[in-house]
């Protein structure tokens, strides 16, 4: 409640409204009661209560004493809508209910004599519906602040879960992006380092596989770089999307393991059930699930043989790697088992390393929580 415009309204009302009711009994105490009725409203948001309480007081002195006419209640309106923005409405209903009560006795048992009952029920009963419309009118402007304050905060709320939930979902692309880095790169290390050894080894003594071992470690390279590509176009703060998606499916496993087998390894992948049943998410999934197996396979268990098994069932797939290498005596989930394991878990699935029949198994089992 702004009090320069309460003041100013309550120093120009006062005067106005006892010159119309007929109140004007004497100019300078009309003129004193709206002075001091405007130096209370001036104070009003501060101590609403006792500005009310002393603006009814003055009021019903001024009348008691005959220095004006007309008014019980209206003369303190900046008062009582001060209340009720402090949000007192029921003492402000208290207060005017007694400001009432005892001028209708003073009119009906002072003056009935001098005016009569129809203006003492006039004048009270306008004071009573003055009230009542201005309690009404501010108790509404009190429900609207209060509503348009409550949608501001729920609007306030929304947006802060809205910014929340995008920064979690980036927050997870680059995760996912960051596994995907982290099983392009090792996984083309792995490969591009066991051709480069064949070739070492075969250049004095058979130049023509030194050459195919090099060729394979180039095309290697350069699938990587395609797919380090598009994920750094996904990365990059606006930039556009990747031209060229890196073949991260089941079409892309015979691709994913010609470059092993080209390293040494006898590499088998068996399918069983039909691959068209396969949502894309689960065959990404597959995909970098057998990439990190293989990657493990060439960098750590000095495997000769590793056999990959996909079952495809209606309701599910099931990815198993076994290698015939050395099994480590205590497993640590690094970046690559722990990768597979976030990126498995995503989707509802769930994944186990460890000891197999022949030596180092990965298995994992993913549901197919959507259809594509």
């Amino acid at each position: 409640m702004n009090r320069y415009l309460a003041s100013a309204v309550t120093l120009v009302g006062v005067p106005a409204g006892l010159a119309i009711t007929g109140g004007n009994g004497q100019t300078v105490m009309t003129l004193t009661l709206a002075f001091w009725l405007a130096v209370a409203a001036f104070f009003a948001p501060r101590f609403p209560r006792t500005v009310l309480v002393f603006s009814l007081a003055t009021v019903a002195a001024m009348r008691g004493a005959g220095l004006v006419g007309s008014g019980w209640v209206w003369p303190a309106s900046a008062a009582f809508v001060a209340v009720v923005l402090a949000g007192r409405l029921r003492f402000t209903l208290i207060a005017g209910g007694l400001a009432l009560l005892y001028g209708a006795n003073w009119d009906t048992f002072v003056l009935m004599t001098e005016h009569g009952a129809d203006w003492t029920l006039a004048h009270v009963g306008g004071d009573a519906l003055w009230l009542a419309a201005l309690l009404a009118a501010a108790t509404a402007f009190v429900s609207t602040r209060h509503w348009q304050h409550e949608t501001a905060l729920r609007l306030e709320q929304a947006q802060h879960e809205r910014d929340l939930d995008a920064r979690r979902r980036r927050a997870e692309e680059r995760v996912g992006i960051a596994r995907d880095l982290h099983d392009v790169v090792s996984h083309t290390l792995a490969v591009v380092g066991v051709h480069l050894n064949v070739a070492l080894d075969a250049f004095d003594t058979d130049p023509a596989e030194a050459r195919s071992s090099l060729r394979l470690a180039q095309d290697v390279r350069g699938q990587a770089m395609t797919d380090l590509k598009s994920l750094v176009d996904v990365l990059r703060e606006g930039g556009a999307p990747p031209v060229a998606e890196p073949a991260h499916g089941l079409d892309g496993l015979d691709r994913l393991a010609e470059p092993v087998r080209a390293a040494g390894l006898t590499v088998s992948v068996n399918e069983f059930g039909e691959r068209s049943d396969v949502p894309a998410a689960v065959g990404t999934a597959i995909y970098r699930v057998v990439q990190e197996s293989l990657t493990n396979t060439v960098r750590h268990s000095g495997a000769t043989r590793v056999a990959v098994t996909l079952r495809y069932a209606p309701a599910s797939a099931v990815v198993d790697v076994q290698d015939d290498g050395r099994v480590p005596a205590e497993i640590v989930d690094g970046n690559g088992i722990a990768g597979m394991r976030e990126r498995v878990a995503a989707l509802g699935g769930a994944l186990t390393a460890g000891a197999g029949r022949t030596g180092f198994s990965v298995r994992a089992t993913i549901p197919y929580l959507e259809r594509e």
